[in-house]
C-alpha cells in the first residue's frame, strides 16, 4: 500500500476533536492484515511518529517498507460535517515529500502479488502509475475528496489498467466527469451511511447497506473497507462476497475511536 502515514487532528461539528495516528497507507494495510492478508505498507515518516514500530499490531502488518527519516511527519487537519463529509482540510507534508522516490525504489526491489496506490498529496502518482503500468503488476487505486480531481486526472491513463478503483459518492462525479467508467474494470462507490455500490464496467452488480449505530470516528472508515475488500478478493473470493464483509469491517471502524497519537 503506496500513500502516506500522519498525525491526523479531527474536529466535529458536535466539538469532538481526536489526534490520532493515521494516513490511507496505514489503514488500508491494517484491515487487509486483520482480514489475512500479510500487508506491507509504503511510506515515510519522521521521528515524531518514532514509536510506531512498538505499537501491537497485528501479525500480518510488516512496517518493513516504511522509511524513518529525521523531520517531522505529514500532518493532517480535518473537519468533518454532520453526516461525516469531509469540509475542510489543510496539511503540512513534512518528509512524505521523500514518498515518492522511496516508493520507487521499494517498486524496483520489491515483489508482491499486488499494489494498492493512495493517490494522496504530495505522490507523484502518474510516475508510480505509469510504472506500474509498464511493469505488468496488478494494482488498485483510490482517492480523498480534497484532492480528487486533480489526482484522478493524474491517474487517468492508468485507470483501466487497474484491477478496482474505491472512490465516494462525491468522488465518482469527478470520476465519471473525466473518465470512460464503462472501460474500468470494477469500481467500488461508498455513501457515507448509504449503500455502497459495486460497478463492473460501469454497471451496477451489488450493493450493501452499512448497518446503522453510533460513529466515533470516520477517519480510516472508507480506508477499512478498502483493505478488507483487497484482502478478501486476494484470497479468492468473488468481488460480490468480498462486498459485505468490507463494509461490515468499515461500519466496525467507524465506531472505533481510532488509534491515539502520543507524542514522543
Amino acid at each position: 500500500m503506496i500513500g502516506n502515514i500522519s498525525i491526523d487532528s479531527t474536529r466535529y461539528s458536535d466539538g469532538r476533536t481526536y489526534v490520532l495516528i493515521g494516513g490511507a497507507a496505514l489503514h488500508v494495510a491494517l484491515a487487509a492484515a486483520r482480514a489475512g492478508m500479510t500487508a506491507r505498507p509504503v511510506a515515510v515518516i519522521g521521528g515524531d511518529l518514532v514509536r510506531l514500530r512498538a505499537r501491537p499490531w497485528p501479525e500480518r502488518l510488516d512496517l518493513s517498507h516504511v522509511a524513518s527519516v529525521a523531520g517531522a511527519s505529514c500532518r493532517f487537519d480535518m473537519t468533518y460535517g454532520a453526516e461525516g463529509q469531509i469540509i475542510g482540510l489543510t496539511a503540512a507534508y513534512g518528509c512524505a515529500t521523500a514518498l515518492t522516490a522511496h516508493a520507487v525504489a521499494v517498486l524496483d526491489r520489491s515483489g508482491c502479488d499486488h499494489w494498492h496506490v493512495c493517490c494522496r498529496r504530495p505522490l507523484d502518482v502518474r510516475q508510480i502509475l505509469e510504472r506500474l503500468v509498464m511493469a505488468g503488476h496488478p494494482f488498485s487505486l483510490d482517492f480523498h475528496l480534497a484532492s480528487a480531481a486533480e489526482q484522478i486526472h493524474a491517474a487517468k491513463n492508468a485507470l483501466p489498467h487497474a484491477g478496482a478503483v474505491f472512490v465516494n459518492a462525491a468522488e465518482y462525479q469527478l470520476l465519471d466527469d473525466l473518465v470512460a467508467v464503462n472501460e474500468l474494470a470494477t469500481v467500488v462507490v461508498s455513501d457515507g451511511p448509504r449503500a455502497v455500490t459495486l460497478l463492473r464496467h460501469g454497471s451496477a452488480i451489488s450493493a450493501e447497506l452499512p448497518q446503522g449505530g453510533p460513529v466515533a470516528e470516520v477517519t480510516g472508515a472508507g480506508d477499512t473497507l478498502v483493505g478488507t475488500f483487497l484482502a478478501k478478493v486476494l484470497q479468492g473470493a468473488e468481488e460480490q462476497e468480498a462486498l459485505a464483509p468490507a463494509v461490515t469491517a468499515a461500519t466496525r471502524q467507524a465506531r472505533d475511536p481510532g488509534l491515539p497519537y502520543e507524542s514522543q
